[in-house]
C-alpha cells in the first residue's frame, strides 16, 4: 500500500484531533464542561461602548449577544448601536480634534508608550478575551496580544519623525517647504479574526499624526476592543480621541454613518473584497482618503531547489496560522513535480500532529471556526475539490464531537484550476497541493486570480529569488518563510486586495495630508553689505528707468567707447571707470525715433563730483531747495515711471547718504544711459526726471 493510500484509508483519524485535559484557567463552568476566564482585572471586561471618554449604551436602549465560538454559550451582551450613535461617537471625535492635533509629537508618542506598557502588563488579560470570544487557542491569543502592543511601541516612535522636507525651488528667492499635517477624524472598521491587533495597527498611526478616531469594532468579538479602551483612560487619553462603537445586525448601517459623514476625513477598513467596495462607493461623495486592506488568495510555492524541511514549516505556519483565519494565509500551494509526493508526505505528518479543541485547554494548537457560516464555506470547498478529482490526505470532515464550529486541518492533493479553492479564499484550515513543472508556468498561475495581498515561495537559487519576487503580483512577498506580518513592514496588498499600507514608517503617512508652503522675496542681501547695497541700488534706478532686465547689454565697440564718470572720491570697494549693465535695453515694441513725447537720449557730460564737508550732508542750500521744487513740479505732470523714480530722489534728498556710494551710482546710470543712445527711447519727462534726480544726487 502507498504512502497516499494508507493515509486515505486510515480510520482513526479523528482520534488525532480529540479534546485534551483543560487547565485551571476556569473561574466556573458552562452545561458542556468548559469553562471561561478568570481575568486578573475584571474591570477590563466591559459591556458597553466608549464614546467621548465614557461608558454607554445605545441610545435605543437594545444589545446583542456574543458568543463563544466553541461552545456557542453567550459571553455577554453590547450595544446594538445605530446611526444617531455613530453620529455621537463622530461628534465626540470632531470636537476633540482641534486641541489633540495641536499636541507636540513627543506628547503623542509619551500616551502611546504608556498604552503600550499597559497593554504588556495586562497581556495575560488581553489574550484570554481573545481566546473567549475568538476562540484561538492561548498560545495564539498571547502572541497576538503583545504584537497588538508592538503597534503602539512602533507608532509611538514614529510619531516625532512624521516631518517635511525642504525643497530647492527653481524660482530664484523662494523658499519652499512641505509640512505633514493630520488629515481629521478617521473612521476605522475592523475584523474580528485578530480583534486586538487590527484595532491597534490602525489607532496607532492615527494618533502619532494626531487625529481623532471612531473604531466600530468587530460584532463576534467587541470585548477585546473595549478593554483595550479601558486602558487607553489609564494611559491618559483624552476624552473624545478614542471612540469605540458596537453594533451587529446593525453593522451596514453604523458603516455608512461613517463613510457617508462630511466629518470623518479618512477611513481604513480591513476584511473582505465585496464589502469595501461598498465602503469605497460611500465614501465618493465626501471624497475621503481611503486605505482598504481586503481579501487575499494567497500562492505558496516550493520549487525543487528549496530547502524541504524549511519550506514544510514554513508552509505548517502560513497556512494553519488560526486555523487557516488569516488574510495573508497560504490558500494555493504550489509545489514542483519533482518533489512533489515528498512534500505532500512530511506535510501531512505535520498536520496529524495537531491538537484540535477548546483554546483554553492545554497543548490545543488550533480551535474552532468563528462561526457555522465559515464551517460551511470550508467543507463546501473540500466537497468541490473532491468531486473535481482531489484525494483527502488527511482530515476533510467536521468536529461534532467538540462542537459545531469544528472542523479537522485537511490537506487535499491533485488540485486542478477548476476548483473553487484555486479562485475563492478557502478562510479555513483546508491546504490544497497544485503540482506545477516551470518558473513560468507557476508564477502565470499564482497571478492568476483578482487579489493580490501575499505571495510565498521558497528557493535557494539567488537569481530565482529576485525573478519570481519582482514577477509576482502581490503586495506582499515571503522568500523562504511563510510569515511576514510585522510592524516594521509595510502591510498592504495590490490588484482588488486594496491599497494604502498598515505599519512601518509608511502606515503613519496614511493619516497625514502634505502641505506644501512657499515662500518669497526670500534673496534678500545680509544688512549692512554696502558691496551688495551699492549694486542692488544701480539695478533698482535701471529698472526704474525703463531698462529691461532680459539680455546682456551690448559692449561698447572701440569707435564708440562709453563715456565715464570719474568719482573725486573713489569707493574703496572698488575703482571702476565705468560701470557696464548687465541688463539690456532693446526691445522689439520700442517706439521709432521722432514720436511724439519721445526723444533720443544724447550722452550726458560728465562731472566731476565737488568735495564737500561734513555738513553739506544735512544741509540744504537754496540752489538744492530750487532744485527740488523744479523736481516736485516734475512729478506733478512725470510719467508713472518718472514719478517712482522722483519720489526715490526725493526721499533721498531727505536723508544723509554716503558721497562715494552716490557718485558710484550716479556713473552706472549715466554709463548705462550713455550705451544705449542708439537703442532706447524714453519719455521727454522721464529723461528729465532721471537728469534732475542724478544732478541732485551730485
Amino acid at each position: 500500500m502507498t504512502f497516499i493510500s494508507r493515509i486515505v484509508a486510515k480510520p482513526a483519524f479523528r482520534s488525532s484531533f480529540q479534546p485534551v485535559t483543560r487547565n485551571s484557567i476556569a473561574s466556573r463552568s458552562y452545561a458542556m464542561g468548559h469553562s471561561v476566564p478568570k481575568l486578573n482585572d475584571p474591570s477590563l471586561f466591559k459591556q458597553q461602548a466608549f464614546i467621548n471618554g465614557k461608558w454607554v449604551d445605545a441610545k435605543s436602549g437594545q444589545t446583542f449577544d456574543v458568543h463563544d465560538p466553541a461552545t456557542h454559550e453567550p459571553i455577554g451582551k453590547m450595544p446594538e448601536m445605530n446611526k444617531q450613535d455613530a453620529q455621537l461617537a463622530i461628534d465626540a471625535a470632531a470636537a476633540a480634534f482641534p486641541k489633540f492635533r495641536k499636541t507636540t509629537a513627543r506628547e503623542r508618542s509619551k500616551m502611546l508608550r504608556k498604552w503600550y506598557d499597559l497593554m504588556v502588563e495586562n497581556s495575560e488579560d488581553i489574550a484570554r478575551l481573545i481566546t473567549w470570544e475568538n476562540g484561538k487557542p492561548m498560545a495564539d491569543a498571547k502572541g497576538e496580544a503583545t504584537y497588538a502592543a508592538n503597534f503602539f511601541e512602533w507608532f509611538s516612535e514614529e510619531a516625532p519623525r512624521a516631518y517635511g522636507d525642504t525643497i530647492s525651488a527653481t524660482v530664484a528667492g523662494n523658499r519652499v517647504f512641505t509640512l505633514k499635517e493630520p488629515v481629521g477624524v478617521c473612521g476605522l472598521i475592523t475584523p474580528w479574526n485578530f480583534p486586538a491587533a487590527m484595532i491597534t495597527r490602525k489607532i496607532g498611526p492615527a494618533l502619532a499624526a494626531g487625529c481623532t478616531v471612531v473604531a466600530k469594532s468587530p460584532g463576534e468579538t467587541p470585548f477585546t476592543a473595549a478593554a483595550l479602551a479601558e486602558l487607553s483612560v489609564r494611559a491618559g487619553i483624552p476624552p473624545g480621541v478614542v471612540n469605540i462603537i458596537t453594533a451587529m445586525k446593525n453593522t451596514p448601517e453604523v458603516g455608512e454613518a461613517i463613510t457617508s459623514s462630511d466629518i470623518v476625513k479618512k477611513v481604513s477598513f480591513t476584511g473582505s473584497t465585496g464589502v469595501g467596495k461598498l465602503l469605497m462607493k460611500q465614501s465618493a461623495d465626501t471624497l475621503k482618503k481611503l486605505s482598504f486592506e481586503l481579501g487575499g488568495n494567497a500562492p505558496f510555492i516550493v520549487f525543487d531547489d528549496a530547502d524541504l524541511d524549511t519550506a514544510v514549516a514554513g508552509a505548517i505556519a502560513s497556512k494553519f496560522r488560526s486555523s487557516g483565519q488569516t488574510c495573508v494565509c497560504a490558500n494555493r500551494l504550489y509545489i514542483q513535480r519533482g518533489i512533489y509526493d515528498k512534500f505532500a508526505e512530511a506535510f501531512v505528518e505535520k498536520v496529524k500532529n495537531f491538537k484540535v479543541g477548546h483554546g483554553y485547554d492545554e497543548g490545543v494548537t488550533h480551535g474552532p471556526l468563528i462561526h457555522d457560516r465559515a464551517v460551511s464555506k470550508v467543507e463546501a470547498h473540500v466537497k468541490d475539490a473532491v468531486k473535481h478529482g482531489g484525494k483527502v490526505l488527511v482530515g476533510g470532515q467536521k468536529l461534532p464531537d467538540l462542537g459545531d464550529n469544528f472542523f479537522q486541518p485537511t490537506v487535499i492533493r491533485d488540485m486542478t484550476t477548476d476548483m473553487a479553492l484555486a479562485h475563492e479564499e478557502t478562510f479555513g484550515p483546508v491546504a490544497g497541493l497544485f503540482p506545477f513543472d516551470t518558473e513560468a508556468e507557476v508564477v502565470k498561475l499564482a497571478n492568476d486570480t483578482e487579489v493580490g495581498l501575499a505571495g510565498y515561495f521558497f528557493s535557494r537559487d539567488v537569481h530565482r529569488i529576485y525573478r519570481v519576487a519582482e514577477a509576482l503580483e502581490v503586495g506582499m512577498v515571503g522568500v523562504n518563510t511563510g510569515l511576514i506580518s510585522d510592524p516594521a513592514s509595510p502591510f498592504g496588498g495590490v490588484k482588488q486586495s486594496g491599497f494604502g499600507r498598515e505599519g512601518s514608517k509608511i502606515g503613519i503617512d496614511e493619516y497625514m495630508v502634505t502641505k506644501m508652503v512657499t515662500l518669497g522675496g526670500m534673496g534678500n542681501p545680509l544688512q549692512g553689505d554696502l558691496h551688495t547695497i551699492q549694486n542692488l541700488e544701480i539695478a533698482r534706478d535701471q529698472v526704474l528707468a525703463g531698462i529691461s532686465p532680459r539680455k546682456p547689454s551690448p559692449q561698447p565697440t572701440p569707435e564708440q567707447p562709453s563715456p565715464q564718470l570719474t568719482s573725486a572720491e573713489p569707493s574703496p570697494l572698488s575703482k571702476p571707470t565705468s560701470i557696464q549693465s548687465p541688463v539690456p535695453m532693446a526691445r522689439d515694441d520700442s517706439p521709432t525715433p521722432g514720436s511724439r513725447n519721445h526723444v533720443q537720449i544724447s550722452p550726458p557730460q560728465t562731472k566731476k563730483v565737488r568735495k564737500t564737508s561734513k555738513n553739506d550732508k544735512t544741509k540744504q542750500t537754496p540752489e538744492q531747495n530750487s532744485r527740488k521744487s523744479s523736481l516736485q513740479q516734475s512729478v506733478e505732470s512725470g510719467t508713472s515711471r518718472g514719478k517712482q523714480i522722483l519720489e526715490k530722489s526725493l526721499d533721498k534728498l531727505s536723508k544723509p547718504f554716503h558721497r562715494r556710494r552716490l557718485s558710484e551710482g550716479v556713473a552706472a546710470v549715466r554709463t548705462s544711459f550713455s550705451s544705449r543712445r542708439d537703442s532706447r527711447l524714453i519719455s521727454i519727462n522721464e529723461q528729465n526726471a532721471v537728469e534732475a534726480a542724478l544732478e541732485e544726487k551730485k
